[in-house]
């Protein structure tokens, strides 16, 4: 059966990095980033462009299923809230999947010191701590990588879908 691993978190946690990693480990497999569909110039935040993306994904992700040589799909995707996350899969059209639904997080120090190697300015540092205690409400299996390197946690995410 395939498996469809869904991968979000705050902006900046790794879900790409870890997604990229995964998705060279595991044969039959895609990858979709959902930051892909929002690359937009210029990036504009808008009811119709956030009802596009969200298509265009379900869209993606359809194909990606109904393909009989795709065993794996993987989407990262940020997903803030449990209703995002609830419509994209109840608009696919083929159910015959396996649902794993992983949320990346860390501790708030060790996240910040991520983002401030990543460069990141500080409104994006503030805003993807202050996203990351929406994602501990969410009806997903939590992977703390405070400690974690990208291989360690994507030895995690492969021991989970087995």
């Amino acid at each position: 059966m395939k498996k469809l691993i869904i991968i979000n978190g705050a902006p900046g946690i790794g879900k790409s990095t870890t997604s990229q990693l995964l998705y060279q480990q595991l044969n039959n497999s895609a990858w979709l980033d959902g930051d892909w569909c929002w690359m937009i110039n210029p990036f504009k935040v808008t009811d119709e462009n956030k009802q596009m993306v969200e298509d265009n994904i379900n869209h993606l992700l359809s194909n990606y299923i109904n393909n009989s040589t795709i065993e794996y799909i993987i989407l990262c995707w940020v997903i803030p809230h449990q209703s995002l996350l609830n419509s994209l899969l109840e608009k696919l059209p083929n159910k015959n999947f396996q649902i794993y639904k992983i949320t990346l997080t860390a501790q708030a120090d060790i996240f910040r010191n991520r983002l401030l190697k990543d460069k990141r300015t500080d409104d994006q540092i503030f805003d993807s701590i202050k996203r990351l205690e929406a994602y501990h409400n969410m009806d997903t299996i939590k992977i703390d990588t405070s400690d974690l390197s990208i291989q360690e946690t994507v030895t995690r995410i492969r021991e989970i879908i087995k």
